[in-house]
């Protein structure tokens, strides 16, 4: 698998935010992307299960990856669907999975899934994103951030 580049304050994916989730992306050889999470207990809505906020968030950032093939595609959300199927445990390994569904110019529909260990869909969601206009982007500067490819800790 390919992993795609994480930045330095991500609230998803950020390697040096303290109240980031830490998560690793990478795009399987279906080209999807995917992304192996476990949520700690700080993260929770009721006791025992994840805040829906926070699945949101996951499902948002994974749909927006989707696209991303070379972490080099980034995109902004236009739109975000999402259905709560079933409770989402803490401390429990899960899988989430982003999906491309179709673009028409700078626009891009994908979808994305929060499962467990079994492949029982815990909460999906639907997304469309915008392409951020290149100008735009050499402002960000992303390379600032610390927007890189790190390697895997063994």
């Amino acid at each position: 698998m390919k992993k795609q580049a994480t930045s330095d304050n991500c609230f998803v994916c950020g390697r040096k935010n303290p109240f980031s989730l830490g998560l690793n992306f990478y795009v399987d050889e279906n080209g999807d992307t995917v992304a192996e999470v476990s949520f700690p207990d700080q993260y929770q809505g009721y006791p025992g299960i994840l805040h829906g906020g926070i699945a949101a968030a996951v499902l948002d950032e994974i749909c927006g990856r989707a696209f991303s093939d070379n972490g080099d595609q980034f995109m902004v959300t236009s739109e975000l669907s999402v259905r709560y199927r079933k409770p989402v445990p803490l401390n429990t390994p899960l899988l989430a999975k982003g999906y491309k569904v179709s673009r028409k110019g700078r626009v891009a529909f994908a979808r994305g899934e929060l499962l467990d260990r079994d492949g029982t869909v815990l909460v999906d969601a639907r997304g469309t994103y915008v392409d951020i206009p290149e100008d735009k982007l050499q402002a960000m500067n992303p390379d600032s951030y610390g927007w890189r490819v790190t390697p895997d800790e063994n």
